[in-house]
């Protein structure tokens, strides 16, 4: 059996190294030394370029090396009739759910404009809020928002989410399909987008979800940059309706030099460094699956292509 790693980010090394650590039944290879084509049983990428997957004539299960699927789906020539799961890690969600608590805190705790009052030498107390007084809302209780959700509510804040179809986690508020996103956004001071990509949600933070938050909310946008317009975001931010944006996903990656975002006293960049996936623990969960495909036994975090997630 042969595995293929392909991925824009340069972890091949400690990639190979873990599974090849963990098995001795498959032929781990690193593209572009990939050898015959035909040989290839499993594919392991991260934003393969169109076509790709397709060259490989005996392809039998596609492993996302990321939660999200949509550099996936995006292929015309991707071959739909084959199974393509996503990476589930715990390690993940952790990590996802530790950059969120951070952004949030960073906003609730006015941290931008201690920072701004630093740069002037002014010393000023400004007004806070208890945690319990933020209403803190999140667009996408899947995995990743879930437990996002139930860790910022151990910290006190009012915490209420969204998603396409009625989810209950103890303790937060839920608001689900079309008839739910205006009340959610109308409550919520800050914005979280942990949302999967489909063609449903891209550009889903517009004007329109911008101008529907209380007048001053802020958002945090670690899910995909496709989700947010940036030219709005922009324009709330200059008329005031948003107070202040952290950012970790951009439509172009890297951010362009010169992209307005980069410079802007409201806004804050990380280089899509939310939740990264560690070779270490991810290893084990893919492997896992490969097992499950020669046992014929059901695949843990099977996609549906139709759905996008």
């Amino acid at each position: 059996m042969a595995l293929l790693f392909r991925s824009t980010v340069d972890s091949a090394a400690r990639w190979r190294s873990q599974l090849t650590r963990l098995t001795q039944q498959l032929d781990v290879r690193v593209w572009p030394e990939i050898g015959n084509p035909a040989e290839i049983d499993y594919a392991l990428v991260w934003r393969p370029e169109p076509g790709f997957l397709a060259s490989l004539p005996n392809l039998k299960l596609i492993l996302s090396l990321g939660a999200g699927v949509d550099h996936l789906l995006g292929d015309p020539r991707l071959p739909r009739h084959l199974p393509i799961v996503r990476l589930v890690d715990p390690h993940m969600t952790d990590a996802m759910s530790e950059y969120v608590v951070l952004q949030v805190l960073r906003l609730h705790r006015r941290d931008l404009d201690y920072r701004a009052q630093q740069q002037a030498a002014s010393w000023r107390e400004l007004d806070q809020p208890n945690a319990s007084e933020r209403r803190v809302g999140i667009l996408g209780l899947g995995e990743l928002g879930q437990d996002a959700a139930k860790k910022l509510r151990a910290l006190g804040f009012d915490v209420a989410g969204w998603s396409r179809s009625e989810r209950t986690v103890a303790g937060v508020g839920s608001y689900a399909g079309a008839a739910g996103l205006a009340p959610l956004l109308g409550r919520s001071e800050i914005l979280v987008c942990l949302l999967p990509l489909t063609a449903e949600t891209e550009g889903i933070v517009d004007a329109r979800t911008l101008a529907l938050l209380p007048q001053g909310a802020a958002l945090v946008n670690a899910a995909r940059g496709a989700h947010l317009v940036e030219e709005d975001l922009l324009a709330a931010l200059a008329s005031g309706q948003i107070s202040a944006a952290v950012l970790d996903v951009f439509r172009e990656e890297p951010l362009p030099n010169g992209h307005p975002f980069w410079h802007h006293p409201r806004i804050v960049i990380t280089p899509h460094v939310a939740a990264f996936t560690n070779p270490s623990t991810a290893a084990p969960i893919i492997l896992d699956n490969i097992r499950r495909f020669e046992q014929g036994l059901p695949l843990l975090n099977r996609i549906d292509p139709a759905r996008g997630y």
